[in-house]
C-alpha cells in the first residue's frame, strides 16, 4: 500500500463531493480525505503500489482543480 499527499485549492464539500465519483470508482485508490481545515487543503490517498503521482494530479486536474505533490 501507498500513501500519497498533495497540497490543493480544493475548499467546500461540494468541491470534495465532485472528485468523489472518480476517486471512489477507481480500482487502485483504498481510501482517501481531503482536510478542509488544513490551510494546504491536504488531498491523502491510500492507495495500491499501482497508482502513481501523476495520475492522481491528472485525474484531479482534469476536474479544474490545482494540485501538488507534497514531499516530507
Amino acid at each position: 500500500m501507498e500513501i500519497l499527499i498533495f497540497q490543493t485549492d480544493i475548499k467546500s464539500k461540494k468541491k470534495v463531493n465532485s472528485l468523489k465519483s472518480v476517486f471512489n470508482n477507481h480500482s487502485d485508490i483504498i481510501r482517501w480525505s481531503i482536510d478542509l481545515e488544513d490551510i494546504d487543503n491536504v488531498l491523502r490517498i491510500e492507495a495500491t503500489t499501482n497508482l502513481l503521482h501523476e495520475d492522481v494530479i491528472d485525474l484531479v486536474k482534469i476536474k479544474g482543480f490545482y494540485i501538488k505533490t507534497l514531499t516530507d
